[in-house]
């Protein structure tokens, strides 16, 4: 694009894009127009704007509150993210307040969804928004098929709380590219799940392989579930920060 000011001055404006077409940056030039048509200098390059994420925690049974402020501090270790915290407040699940953010990280427990918060919710993944879940998200909203069928499983039972190991099944994808088999300290979730989940990471309970993580879309949307953090501790693990970062970006649709 090209906007004459003057005679021989100009402003030119290039967006930037990467090997799939996909917006990366802004940059924008000032100065003498040359002989060529071409500008002189360049004066800045516009980053993509910060990923809005709520981090929405509540409920009974987990420490919601430590679990809350240790993935919003494993979040804010990150400039790709601009987040926001709220604790125990199911209205923000309103479509009308949704409506600013990008990502939602849900780590809740129990919970009875209103139909206004239910809808709102769905509508708002499918029309495009990224969605995390971490641990008790699949022991949430009990009562709401919906909800389940959009997570992809729901929690059925767990071990005593002990150290176990996490495999990874699909290396190839963003969110755990370079990440082999790692030890947590965790209370391990079984689940029942549908089928059709893309499984990232499992481990192994009584000789068969569960699912620690999966993604999976839900309308235009992107759904990452992580059934790892079940306490403070357990979410200031570096592979449980890397993994949720990860993860994030990844439903954001931005570069991992």
């Amino acid at each position: 694009m090209l906007i004459l000011a003057s005679a021989l001055d100009f402003i030119w404006c290039a967006h930037r894009t990467n090997a799939d077409g996909k917006f990366v940056a802004r940059q924008i030039y000032t100065g003498q127009q040359t002989d060529f048509g071409k500008p002189v200098c360049e004066v800045n390059e516009m980053q993509p704007q910060p990923i809005k994420v709520l981090v929405l925690s509540g409920g009974v049974i987990h420490d919601y509150r430590g679990c809350g402020n240790a993935i919003v501090n494993a979040l804010s270790e990150d400039e790709s993210f601009n987040v926001t915290c709220v604790e125990d407040d199911l209205d923000m699940l309103k479509f009308d307040k949704l409506e600013p953010f990008d990502v939602l990280v849900l780590f809740y427990t129990g919970g009875t969804l209103t139909d206004e918060q239910r809808f709102g919710l769905l509508k708002w993944v499918s029309s495009g928004r990224g969605f995390v879940g971490i641990h008790s998200a699949a022991d949430s909203f009990r009562d709401c098929p919906e909800y389940r069928a959009m997570l992809g499983g729901h929690f059925v039972t767990h071990p005593p709380y002990r150290q176990y190991q996490v495999s990874i099944v699909e290396p190839s994808h963003p969110i755990t590219d370079g990440l082999d088999e790692f030890m947590v300290t965790d209370e391990q979730y079984i689940l029942d799940y549908d089928r059709r989940v893309r499984v990232l990471a499992t481990a192994l309970y009584r000789g068969e392989a569960m699912p620690v993580m999966w993604v999976k879309p839900w309308g235009k949307g992107n759904v990452f579930y992580l059934a790892l953090g079940h306490d403070a501790r357990a979410c200031q693990d570096e592979n449980f920060k890397l993994l949720l970062r990860r993860g994030t970006k990844w439903v954001a649709s931005q570069n991992v």
